[in-house]
């Protein structure tokens, strides 16, 4: 394998590479995952980091109810509590082993966010401040519900991303603001590096790095009706589908069930943790026939189905029906300005409604993916999918599958995750460093892949629009593979999916400069969606069961016989292929799951 060298390489007309960096580390991704990361490795070697938006504008900042540690501050608490929340919430599909390392070390991980400096909320006494989520309970669900999730008002991401970006500064982190990843360079299993895209400036650069970390967050923008961020397009899947590497559970997907009306933006479960009531049209607190010891504070996936049922049975609210309402009116305006600021200002500014004098219309989001790209406990991303690791490649965060949160993901568990597996990301990258001393060889066709690709849409002159297809993959996507799925549904998306990927071979685009070119990343964006798009519903179709988030009404029970395995799924020559591994069961055996 023959080193790269830039000026071997002949440039696509106005496409320059601009140049080769080299860092020992390179994470994609600046959310918590990947400026944890950061921060854990760049005490000892150097570390850059590109982020296809400024660090601070990273989705993790839209996490807004709170991290979830057993720190016992204001009543008893246990680890073994919150696992056994977790491992039942996951639908017993979350892997018991990588769970209780997740519980154990969450006091560790919130306690340093502390020493750094994290603004949490305080109790009386000093302590932090620890709030009621769905799905956290006493005593191994006997008892009600636990204040485990530690807070910071309800910004308790941004407050989170702040404080680590302030630290990574300090640490001399080299940042790479609107860099835009477009592919992956693993050659013989091992990873050298990656190419990227000055959204800027333009042109093509190539990075060089002994390890390369993804923390690409989640792809909730492939749904009509999402919480999530317009940068979070699934980036990291693409790239590492294209590597020729699987993605794991990618059909189950979480709809947050409190998303503000036709908007999708976050009202957080802090609302309902602080005690808000759900409210159909006709003023019923409907939770109580669906999971009437919980009512509001049931899982994520429990309360979205029971919206979604409300809707569909006509007890809908708003112009379309597609609405119920969350109460927060009883809290006081004392409580909500103090507790809830965040949503009183959403609520006020995106629909024209003061909470504190009326209820607030919502709807089920797109809100998590709880698959993603298969690594171990370390964040060794998996060439298997199993066991055999791709040397120097880790990803953590959203765009990971550990797995977790296996089915279905609680409340506060994302932000923990992110922290607590980039911290391991960075300490693994760090041992692995202090035994590698030699950059890896860069192959000479290191840069054809991307250099080909912005070539192709750059010079793209066909009649399909970018944002239609995408319009219409997002509306397919929200009504066929949604909250509820059936077999008919999801082969007419199948079908549809691929229509879509004939007309995206037809894209025109009006911007042919390559500062700023926002209708090449988006059409970029576009390519990324569809490849990752057909392995959810793939396996969302072959899964014949109902489990966690992956409702399906033609197979309505858990089968815990022939589905409690993992999925794995690979797109090679165009055709997806499936493998699947065990679920790892400790200390938890499965059982139905009520609440």
């Amino acid at each position: 394998m023959t080193n790269f060298d830039p000026e071997t390489i002949h440039d696509v007309e106005g496409v320059p590479i601009h140049s080769v960096h080299r860092h020992d580390v390179v994470i994609v991704g600046a959310g918590l995952a990947g400026m944890r990361a950061a921060y854990e490795a760049s005490s000892e070697f150097d570390v850059a980091v590109l982020s296809k938006v400024f660090p601070t504008r990273s989705h993790s900042g839209a996490a807004q109810g709170g991290v979830a540690a057993s720190l016992a501050n204001e009543e008893e608490d246990h680890w073994e509590w919150h696992m056994f929340d977790t491992v039942k919430g996951s639908d017993y599909l979350g892997d018991q082993d990588i769970i209780e390392t997740l519980v154990k070390e969450a006091p560790v991980v919130v306690r340093e966010f502390e020493h750094m400096g994290c603004p949490f909320s305080r109790t009386p006494e000093g302590r932090i401040a620890q709030r009621k989520f769905g799905g956290h309970t006493k005593d191994f669900g006997k008892g009600g519900p636990v204040l485990r999730a530690c807070y910071a008002v309800d910004r308790t991401g941004h407050a989170m991303l702040h404080t680590l970006y302030e630290v990574c500064v300090k640490n001399e982190v080299r940042f790479y603001p609107e860099f835009f990843a477009l592919s992956l360079i693993v050659r013989d299993g091992v990873c050298r590096g990656l190419v990227a895209w000055d959204i800027i400036n333009g042109g093509v650069h190539v990075f060089h790095a002994k390890t390369v970390m993804f923390g690409t967050g989640g792809y909730g923008r492939v749904f009509k009706i999402t919480s999530n961020a317009l940068a979070n397009t699934g980036d990291g899947l693409s790239l590492v589908l294209r590597a020729g590497l699987p993605l794991e559970d990618m059909e189950f997907v979480q709809f947050h069930p409190t998303g503000l009306y036709q908007q999708g933006i976050l009202v957080s479960e802090a609302a309902r943790g602080e005690g808000g009531y759900l409210l159909n049209k006709d003023g019923e607190r409907f939770m109580e026939k669906y999971a009437p010891s919980k009512m509001e504070l049931a899982p994520r996936d429990l309360v979205s189905r029971s919206i979604q049922t409300e809707i569909n049975e006509g007890r809908g609210c708003g112009e379309d029906g597609c609405g119920v309402y969350i109460d927060l009116r009883h809290l006081g305006e004392d409580k909500i300005m103090k507790q809830l600021p965040q949503i009183h200002e959403l609520a006020w500014k995106f629909l024209g409604i003061d909470c504190i004098k009326e209820p607030i219309p919502i709807q089920p989001t797109a809100h998590y993916s709880m698959g993603g790209i298969p690594v171990d406990i370390d964040c060794q991303v998996l060439a298997d999918g199993k066991e055999k690791p791709v040397r120097g490649f880790y990803a953590a965060g959203e765009c990971a599958c550990v797995s977790v949160h296996g089915g279905n993901r609680l409340g506060t568990n994302s932000l923990l995750e992110a922290s607590l597996f980039g911290r391991r990301a960075g300490k693994s990258i760090v041992r692995f460093l202090r035994e590698t001393r030699a950059f890896p060889e860069l192959p000479s066709d290191a840069a054809e892949e991307a250099l080909g690709e912005v070539e192709r849409i750059l010079s793209a002159d066909g009649s399909e629009k970018v944002g239609i297809i995408r319009e219409e993959l997002q509306e397919k996507m929200m009504l066929e593979c949604g909250i509820f799925r059936d077999a008919g549904k999801l082969e007419k998306l199948t079908g549809g999916l691929r229509e879509l990927g004939k007309r995206f071979e037809k894209i025109g685009i009006d911007d042919r400069s390559v500062k700023f070119n926002y209708d090449l990343l988006e059409a970029i964006e576009l390519g990324h969606m569809l490849d990752f798009t057909e392995l959810i519903v793939a396996g969302a179709l072959r899964r014949e069961e109902s489990r966690g988030a992956h409702s399906r009404t033609d197979h309505p029970d858990r089968d815990d016989d022939k589905w409690l395995r993992h999925t794995l799924a690979w797109k090679r020559d165009g055709r997806i292929e499936f493998d699947y591994k065990p679920v790892t069961i400790t200390r938890f055996q499965p059982k139905e799951r009520k609440y």
